[in-house]
């Protein structure tokens, strides 16, 4: 059995194994908009920080949700 050597690969711009998937547009909400979240549950956005985060309202406590919001979904 022959010993493994690296070996050197070329980079090649134009390979498609090269390119980053485009990032995910960023959900937009709006004071208002009612709102779940993983671990706190049901709410109202009382505050909208533009792309940065949200405040919301989960009744007895408000929470600042930041970018990304992979655990808050809009109803």
């Amino acid at each position: 059995m022959n010993p493994s050597r690296a070996v050197h690969r070329r980079y090649l711009p134009s390979s498609p194994f090269n390119n980053r998937p485009a990032p995910l547009p960023v959900e937009q909400y709006a004071v208002h908009d009612q709102v779940t979240h993983d671990r706190y549950g049901l709410g109202m956005v009382i505050g909208v920080e533009s792309d940065i985060a949200v405040l919301v309202d989960f009744g007895p406590q408000q929470a600042r949700i930041t970018t990304p919001f992979t655990k808050l979904t809009k109803l």
